[in-house]
Parts: structure tokens; C-alpha cells; sequence
């Protein structure tokens, strides 16, 4: 009876990865110059426009992205991943915790202030599906993170940690375009009424679970407290 003989696999193909790390390099670079020619431009800035920015023709372009609509999706992700950069590490600091989301919320309007065509672009040009989509869910589940842990060093239900956290998604965009299109008050300003509005919000949350959230202020960050009876 003839046995069935198994066979290793072969050996990954060297020239495959260096494929894919190339074009993944290129990827990244065309974004960086997408980026230039809208921050330039502004959100209207065409393919032509990027091209030329990059120094490459169009069938360069095409060959890492298949057409405009998934080149704006990598710059939208490009922008979220620019966005983290500015909030996260605040809010990992070991600040008093109003302090910590005062300066997440300030960093969030640098990271704007420093992009606003490409921020607009990801937030109003949606004719081709929203470009911000993966980069929102990135974003959002990044805070559903930092906010879960925050519920749970509490000791109180962190379940609602991912709806508030696309909520302040879709806050932190509201209030983003309206301060880039209206200026019609200073980046600080506008930083300090949003660090009101998120803290405020989140202080209320925990004292109906009968738990300051300055009680944060006194935990160290890896103790997790009993949890307590609500009132």
C-alpha cells in the first residue's frame, strides 16, 4: 500500500517579502507626498496634482493604489495614526487626570491645526465612501482601550467603554471642522470648552456609579480597586 509521503513546506520566497516591503515603502512614501499636495492645495488637490508633487506619473501611482478612493483611505489612515500620535501619550502620563485630558484635547488640535486640508478632506469628501472609516474604528478603539482600563482601575462596569468612545469620535470630528471652517474663536478657546464638555461628561458618568473620577488621581496604575455597590 503506497503511503502518503509528507512533503516540508518550501521556503518562504526572499524575493516576495522584498516585494511587498518595497511596495509598502512606496505606499508610505506617496501618502507623505499626497499629504504635501493637499496640505498645499487644499482637499480639491487631483491626482495630477499628487503626481507631480511625487515626481511620478499616474501608471506609478496606480501600480501601489488601485484608484483615488483607496489613496484618500491611506492618506484617512495616515491622518488617524497622526491624530494618536498627539492624544494618546498624554493620557499615559501620570498627570492629574483632568489635566491628562486637557492636554490629549490640546493635542488633538495641534495634530489638526498642523493638517487642516487633510483633515478636511477626510471628514467632507465622502462622495467615494468615507475615507476616515478604518482610521475612525483605529481611533475609536484606542480610547474604548484607555477608557476600559480607566472604568476598570475604578472597579466599576466598563461595558459602555466602546459606545462612549465613538462618541467622542464623532464629538472630537464635529468640533474639529467646525473650528478649522469657522475660526471664529482662538484654538485655545475652543480647546478648553471641548476638555470641559469630555470631562464633565465622564466626571457625571462616575459619580452615578457613586465614584469620583478624581479617584483615579490616587490609584496607581496597576492596582485595580474592589468594585463598589452603586447607591
Amino acid at each position: 500500500m503506497a503511503r502518503n509521503v509528507k512533503h516540508p513546506d518550501p521556503p518562504p520566497d526572499g524575493r516576495t517579502s522584498r516585494w511587498n516591503d518595497h511596495r509598502q515603502q512606496r505606499r508610505t512614501e506617496l501618502v507623505a507626498h499626497a499629504v504635501a499636495a493637499i496640505d498645499r492645495l487644499g482637499p480639491a488637490a487631483s491626482v495630477a496634482d499628487i503626481v507631480a508633487e511625487a515626481g511620478v506619473s499616474k501608471p506609478v501611482l496606480y501600480r501601489y493604489f488601485s484608484d483615488k478612493s483607496e489613496l484618500h483611505a491611506a492618506v484617512g489612515a495616515w491622518a488617524a495614526q497622526h491624530v494618536l500620535d498627539h492624544v494618546v501619550p498624554p493620557l499615559l502620563t501620570d498627570a492629574a487626570i483632568r489635566d491628562k485630558v486637557a492636554a490629549a484635547v490640546d493635542g488633538y488640535f495641534d495634530a489638526i491645526a498642523t493638517h487642516p486640508q487633510v483633515f478636511l478632506l477626510v471628514v467632507q469628501h465622502r462622495t467615494a465612501g468615507d475615507a476616515l472609516t478604518d482610521g475612525k474604528e483605529q481611533i475609536a478603539a484606542t480610547f474604548a482601550r484607555v477608557i476600559g482600563d480607566g472604568l476598570r482601575r475604578l472597579g466599576v462596569d466598563s461595558a459602555g467603554a466602546e459606545p462612549w468612545a465613538h462618541g467622542l469620535v464623532g464629538l472630537g470630528l464635529s468640533v474639529g471642522e467646525w473650528w478649522l471652517v469657522r475660526r471664529t474663536m482662538s484654538q485655545a478657546a475652543a480647546a478648553r470648552y471641548l476638555t470641559d464638555f469630555v470631562w464633565h461628561a465622564f466626571a457625571g458618568i462616575s459619580d452615578e456609579y457613586g465614584v469620583p473620577l478624581s479617584v483615579l488621581d490616587e490609584l496607581p496604575a496597576t492596582v485595580t480597586p474592589i468594585r463598589k455597590e452603586q447607591p
